[in-house]
């Protein structure tokens, strides 16, 4: 397997905490391995343990086993390697849409001219859409802009992977759906990595090359991948015609029915 191929590469990752009835198991025995270039949703139950594994890529939160390598290299803690959209993009009030984006080109590019800095960070928001909104603080725009500002943020430092942890779902359908395609029209001129965490199996399958399916827990784990076949460039309306689409929407809602309501000889096991 090339270095293309294991482009970001999860091996036995395992996160657990102190409880007071002993050790709490979050995830253990996590193994995912994404390809240079691809969009890969995870998906499951609330409280499986999907969030820890995106913050530990993130270099967020430290595993206490396994380990991860992305572009040949071990994390070891946050860095702009890895840009980060999460549920709410945490933009700074004060500041306009422009500022909250040059934080972290300033951060990044800082050995680069201040009007090239401008340009990149009013770029990244000519992107998502924002052209009239560069001057426009958190406050004057609505729920959907904000998060566009975020995803905005996250593309202008160039990373290597881009991490989302469920970004539209604090978001109307209508709305979040209008960012499904700003988000994979984005992605695919840009070229960059994607791991995205969702429990939205529509969502999943709109996006995604694969779909790696998360155990409910605890000690939670890559249960099934699902490989997604719809050819890209995507529309919504490709995907909902295709014949194997209601199949490959009924095999994830299976296994997730599966993963609420397990057989006895599951726990057993």
């Amino acid at each position: 397997m090339s270095e293309a191929d294991r482009y970001l590469e999860c091996w036995q990752l395992a996160k657990s905490y102190p409880a007071p009835a002993g050790t709490a198991v979050i995830v253990e025995g996590f193994d995912l391995t994404v390809r240079e270039g691809e969009f890969v949703c995870l998906i499951g139950h609330s409280g499986c343990g999907k969030s820890t594994v995106l913050s530990m890529v993130a270099g967020l939160t430290e595993p206490s086993a396994g380990g991860i390598v992305l572009a040949g290299r071990e994390i070891a803690g946050p860095g702009p390697d890895r840009g980060v959209v999460f549920q709410a993009p945490c933009l700074l009030a004060w500041m306009t849409a422009l500022a909250n984006v040059r934080l972290g080109v300033d951060e990044v590019f800082a050995d680069r001219p201040v009007a090239e800095r401008v340009e990149i960070a009013a770029q990244a928001l000519y992107r998502v859409g924002l052209h009239d909104a560069l001057d426009k603080r958190p406050g004057e725009l609505s729920a959907g802009m904000r998060q566009r500002v975020g995803i905005a943020r996250a593309f202008a430092l160039s990373p290597k992977m881009l991490l989302l942890d469920e970004p539209f779902g604090m978001l109307d359908q209508l709305t979040r759906m209008e960012l499904q395609e700003v988000l994979i029209d984005v992605w695919q001129r840009e070229g960059i990595t994607a791991l995205m965490v969702t429990h939205d199996v529509d969502e999943a399958l709109f996006l995604a090359d694969r779909v790696a399916m998360m155990t409910s827990g605890p000690a939670a784990r890559v249960g099934a991948i699902l490989e997604v076949p719809f050819p890209r460039p995507r529309s919504r309306r490709d995907v909902l015609d295709h014949p194997d689409y209601y199949a490959l929407r009924e095999s994830l809602i299976g296994f997730l029915e599966e993963q609420a309501h397990p057989p006895a000889d599951q726990h057993a096991a």
